[in-house]
């Protein structure tokens, strides 16, 4: 984390500066078999895209909120950091009818359908595929994403003091994310770039979407993100920290 990080944007931005090609997010779905590494470069490609999307085609700006209703997931990870990129409030789990923007996984989609702005409904399937029909009254997302630029400009100045996140009913902002991200690193056992953390907790707590994005990314280290991890038994999970050449383990 340079001293001019006041954003988890601003993380992801040196972080591809220092070294682009090295791993940053590589998620695992034990209930599907799927496995998708994501370089840093790459997962900036994906951020950028989002954040056209968001910005773009929902309308979406600072003093927007954003509800996701969203596993813990490589995509979801993506459209933290384009909230972040925007200057829009992420609510992970939040009340989609208090939401300017709904985006949701197959399973809350009835719930999301209480927001009164824009929805984008993401299928989680392997290799980022589309649904196979549209939900109604939803853009899929992996129909959209792929057309937008590569490059990412905000409209307006991202305030680093404004809301950035809510998780777990408590809000943050893009400053206090950052600044605790680090703040917590070594308490995950992450030393510095090198560190790589197995996380198999939910999005659903401050605990688990640091550990499975922000601290990683906050000290040029990386996660290995583990969804339905419970599927795994202690042989099989010994050999994923052996072949992903995991540093640290929470679960």
């Amino acid at each position: 984390m340079n001293a001019t990080d006041r954003t988890p944007a601003d993380l992801l931005a040196s972080a591809l500066a220092a070294d682009p090609g090295r791993p940053l997010v590589t998620f695992y779905d034990d209930a599907t078999g799927e496995r998708v590494e994501l370089s840093v470069a790459t997962f900036a490609n994906w951020v950028a895209k989002t954040a056209n999307l968001l910005q773009g085609d929902l309308s979406a700006g600072p003093g927007d909120r954003v509800a996701l209703l969203l596993p813990a997931h490589w995509q979801t990870a993506v459209w933290l950091l384009a909230c972040s990129s925007v200057g829009v409030l992420a609510d992970l789990g939040g009340d989609p009818a208090a939401a300017d923007v709904a985006v949701s996984g197959p399973d809350a989609l009835d719930a999301a359908r209480a927001c009164r702005g824009e929805r984008v409904a993401l299928a989680l399937r392997p290799l980022g595929g589309r649904f196979p029909q549209t939900p109604e009254g939803f853009v899929d997302y992996a129909v959209e994403v792929p057309g937008q630029g590569d490059r990412f400009v905000a409209f307006a100045p991202v305030d680093p003091e404004e809301p950035a996140l809510i998780v777990a009913g408590r809000e943050f902002s893009g400053a206090e994310v950052a600044e605790r991200a680090l703040a917590e690193a070594p308490s995950l056992d992450l030393t510095g770039p090198g560190s790589r953390l197995l996380s198999g907790l939910s999005y659903d707590t401050w605990e688990g979407v640091s550990a499975g994005l922000y601290a990683p990314l906050a000290t040029g280290g990386s996660v290995v993100l583990c969804r339905n991890l419970d599927r795994l038994d202690e042989d099989a999970l010994a050999k994923r920290i052996e072949s992903e050449r995991v540093t640290a383990v929470r679960r």
